[in-house]
């Protein structure tokens, strides 16, 4: 049951990723006028972005990891 449900979740997680590609309008105008001009400062953005939304995924991580690890330790204790 839970398979299915995780499944069910990811196809649907799969279908809706259109929302993901949307940038804050005032933002996407400066950068693509100023790229047009010649300018190149909006030229990371886009990475900048990614940096700033895989900050709190790898926080997790870390945090999951090291409970795993705590979990393990007091299992074999």
């Amino acid at each position: 049951m839970i398979k299915i449900k995780l499944f069910s979740l990811v196809i649907l997680m799969t279908c809706m990723n259109f929302a993901s590609n949307a940038q804050c309008a005032m933002c996407k105008a400066v950068v693509e006028a100023n790229l047009e001009s010649g300018d190149t400062k909006g030229a990371g953005l886009n990475d900048g972005i990614l940096f700033l939304m895989a900050m709190p995924y790898i926080a997790v991580l870390i945090f999951g990891v090291f409970y795993y690890i705590q979990k393990q330790k007091k299992l074999s204790a």
